[in-house]
């Protein structure tokens, strides 16, 4: 029987809707429900315009969940983000107003413009779906998921993540700008930020955790654990590299690869499912060792060693 009978129209709805405004990105949208399905968080890095934000706050709509859009600043507090405790007058008591951070859906506009303390006010957030202020443990609404973008670490005014941040994130992808035909269609309808506010919701939250359940159940064989385990430990060992990827890297790659065959329409995991997502689970979780840097960004180094790599591993038939 096949997983993902029960949601496969739903899911395929959902794709859809994402597609009518982000235009010839089948594999963008594909990472971005991945990443919903494995209960994970996005990290989308690219240049200014060419559509990150359209594409969280599209995910927003096409499912029926609450959404807070937070524009990362250099200024903002995390407080701004969790939430403080104000005095309540009549009660003489303190009361804890909730932040932005407590909805379904987080889309973190621009997060490295805003200062590694601001940063690491989701860490816990993003790592277990609490938050703590004051003391007192505050549970997230489920299901939980961060969606941030990023400008390429070499623009200026940003701060680079740091790796206990980027760990965090599932994966991390970039738009690319489109194809022309693609292009010419987005500029004849004006798609922008605000056409995704047309959109229908397709799933429920309550669907996407009954779907998130069902992932947990497909088969991954163990010669593909192998694979996996052999390309995490090259990565440990290669020269190139500063930073391998940890037991928490290779999780996710398990997770993001049972998702991916859920959303296929399968019950079981191929070589395919991990072939294509080593690149955006493993890149952003590697440091590349200075002797060997380029005049490449820094995630397209990452990104090319990591591809090395892969040829390197025998992949199972």
């Amino acid at each position: 029987m096949v997983a993902a009978t029960q949601f496969e129209s739903k899911i395929r709805l959902l794709k859809q809707s994402i597609e009518k405004v982000i235009k010839g990105k089948s594999d963008v949208v594909d990472l971005a429900i991945v990443a919903l399905l494995a209960k994970g968080h996005l990290l989308i890095e690219d240049v200014p315009g060419v559509g990150k934000t359209t594409l969280a706050h599209a995910m927003a709509r096409s499912f029926d969940c609450t959404f807070q859009r937070i524009q990362f600043t250099s200024d903002l507090l995390p407080s701004d983000l969790t939430g403080v405790s104000i005095f309540n007058q009549v009660e003489r008591s303190f009361e804890f107003r909730k932040g932005p951070i407590f909805a379904n859906l987080i889309l973190a506009d621009e997060i490295n413009r805003t200062t590694p303390k601001t940063q690491s006010a989701l860490l816990e957030a993003m790592s277990e779906g609490k938050v703590t202020v004051e003391d007192k443990t505050y549970s997230l609404p489920q299901p939980f998921m961060v969606v941030a973008t990023q400008n390429p670490i070499e623009h200026h005014g940003t701060y680079p993540l740091p790796e206990s941040q980027l760990d965090r994130f599932l994966m991390r992808i970039q738009m690319g700008y489109p194809s022309e035909e693609d292009e010419k269609q987005i500029v004849r309808a004006q798609i922008n930020y605000s056409a995704a506010e047309e959109l229908t919701p397709m799933l429920s939250a309550q669907d996407i955790q009954e779907a998130q359940k069902q992932v947990e159940s497909v088969q991954l064989h163990d010669a593909l654990l192998d694979y996996m385990m052999a390309l995490t430990r090259m990565t440990r060992s290669n020269e190139q590299l500063t930073l391998g990827i940890s037991p928490r890297g290779t999780m996710a790659l398990y997770r993001a690869a049972q998702a991916r065959a859920f959303l296929k329409g399968r019950n079981y995991c191929v070589p395919d499912d991990i072939k294509c997502l080593v690149v955006p689970v493993f890149s952003h979780r590697v440091i590349i060792n200075t002797k060997y840097s380029s005049p490449l960004p820094k995630s397209a180094e990452a990104e090319s060693v990591i591809k090395g790599l892969m040829e390197e591993v025998e992949v199972p038939l």
